[in-house]
């Protein structure tokens, strides 16, 4: 997509109005998806890491509940040295088609290490030291053996417990698993490990863990082709006693607990996004983003965002588009990538179809939850509809930055990468380059994207859409980077490659 001429974003105002489409029934039309109107490079703030204290731990997808994908805090890594940093390649036993978690001088084996753990597509997870890129400890799930080298897999991304004890993660077979952190030794009491499917073989844990409260948050999709019968659906489980404490079906969804999918009139409807459930601030709600599926309006929500209570899990409010039937028939996931919380009362949603369509928070549908309107109104609602950065499907997570009372965003699709800020309760494209890229980070003043096709890194800063250096590093899928305590960390490798081995690249100040 070319570069737009730099203007203000107070002269756009207006004009956004022109790319806002507000359907309201199932007769409406959507609005075309158009490029965002254009701001300058001024509009992002100077990024420049804050003085405090640095950023020493990453212990989940997008750093935190809210997967922001961002921290101001100094990382180590600074443009003057990000070309110049210590480079090892880590061996893995199988691929990490996820992110990376990090903590700082936890205890392992009786001695403070830093340490990065991952999981790999059948479920070893694994404890690397970051000072000298050696593994630490394996764990290797009872089920593996049935399912190494099959379709059968986990792109789950692990996530710390708040106490530095424990890590949980995911296997193939359906399971969560508590892990000491000492030594990678399963936690067996009370219900752990957790089953969270009824049928391992048709849904899978694809999407990022989430914590929130002491509570586990898992979602649940489908494998490769939409082989049904599978419904999406969001279990929470007590970390203490791995009792599950709420689940919610998007199909079916007058149905409590896990279900037999078979058992279910509908099929689909996956929650696999990287970010899977996004926690909103102050811990009261969350949302996530369903794909192919049927949807009604009251019972099945294929191609939704679902806004749900915590801990009730009980649905408060839903935006589902006006060509949800088209994009069902035609395998155009709209949970392809989870909301993206933009404050101010927005939030940003794109998927499949390249289109990113931005919400109000309160009222994602356009109507206050539960009102007349609402359920008179069940499709549309969004204040703005536009391109993804290279017009192709959105299979990552953007990253958000507030800073100064402005926000900015960035994402990476397969064609392009581009930074957008937010105006009057729109967005604004301030660049857009034809890099491709997974999941950006930003950390320390510096924005990552990895580029899943050609390999590597590009690094940039924030404003600008040339990248001032390249990491070095092989192809991968849905991987993505984490920036933290002096280190650059990306694991590559495809998961629908099935392989027993992979790597992880290792950068670090010296």
């Amino acid at each position: 997509m070319p570069r737009a001429r730099p203007i203000a974003v107070a002269t756009y105002v207006a004009a956004a109005v022109a790319v806002a489409a507000c359907g309201s029934s199932a007769a409406d039309k959507p609005a075309p998806a158009s490029s965002a109107p254009a701001a300058s490079g001024a509009s992002i703030p100077a990024a420049s890491a804050v003085a405090g204290p640095p950023l020493q731990n990453w212990p989940q997808f997008g750093l935190d509940a809210q997967r922001s994908d961002v921290s101001e805090r100094p990382t180590g890594i600074r443009s003057s040295n990000v070309s110049h940093l210590h480079h090892v390649t880590v061996r893995l036993p199988g691929t990490a088609d996820s992110s990376p978690i990090y903590l700082h001088g936890v205890s392992v084996d009786g001695a403070a290490r830093n340490v990065v753990i991952v999981t790999t597509t059948y479920g070893k997870t694994v404890a690397i030291d970051a000072s000298s890129g050696q593994l630490l400890w394996t764990f290797t799930p009872a089920g593996y053996g049935g399912v190494a080298g099959s379709a059968q897999l986990t792109t789950s991304t692990p996530v710390a417990d708040p106490s530095r004890r424990f890590v949980y993660s995911t296997s193939p077979d359906g399971l969560v698993h508590k892990l000491t952190m000492g030594n990678g030794a399963e936690v067996h009491e009370g219900a752990w490990p957790v089953s969270v499917t009824r049928d391992p073989t048709h849904e899978k844990l694809a999407a990022a863990l989430n914590l929130t409260g002491g509570e586990l948050v898992v979602s649940t999709g489908g494998y490769y082709g939409d082989a049904p019968p599978y419904q999406g659906h969001v279990a929470l489980i007590d970390t203490a006693s791995g009792h599950i404490r709420a689940v919610f079906n998007t199909l079916c969804s007058n149905r409590a607990g896990l279900l037999h999918p078979a058992s279910c009139h509908a099929s689909d409807s996956a929650i696999w996004a990287r970010a899977g459930a996004v926690v909103e601030p102050g811990g009261k709600d969350l949302l996530i983003a369903t794909g192919n599926g049927p949807f009604n309006g009251s019972t099945n929500f294929g191609d939704s965002v679902l806004e749900l209570t915590l801990p009730q899990l009980r649905l408060r409010q839903s935006f589902t588009p006006t060509d949800q039937a088209q994009l069902n028939s035609s395998d155009t996931d709209l949970g392809s990538s989870a909301p993206a919380l933009l404050g101010n009362g927005r939030v940003v949603i794109a998927g499949k179809d390249g289109v990113m369509r931005v919400l109000t928070l309160a009222a994602l549908d356009g109507h206050a939850p539960g009102s007349a309107s609402a359920r008179s109104h069940p499709l549309g609602g969004e204040v703005q509809r536009l391109s993804t950065p290279g017009g192709a499907q959105l299979l990552s997570t953007p990253a958000v930055w507030r800073h100064g009372g402005r926000t900015a965003l960035f994402v990476a699709d397969e064609s392009g990468t581009a930074a957008f800020v937010t105006s009057a309760g729109r967005l604004y494209r301030v660049w857009s380059n034809g890099n491709a890229g997974t999941s950006p980070v930003m950390a320390g003043g510096l924005l990552y994207v990895y580029d899943p096709a050609a390999g590597g890194i590009n690094v940039y800063e924030p404003a600008s859409q040339r990248p001032i250096t390249k990491l070095a590093g092989k192809s991968g899928h849905w991987n993505s980077p984490i920036v933290v305590d002096g280190h650059v960390i990306e694991p590559e490798g495809n998961a629908n490659d099935h392989a027993l081995s992979g790597q992880l690249e290792l950068f670090s100040v010296t």
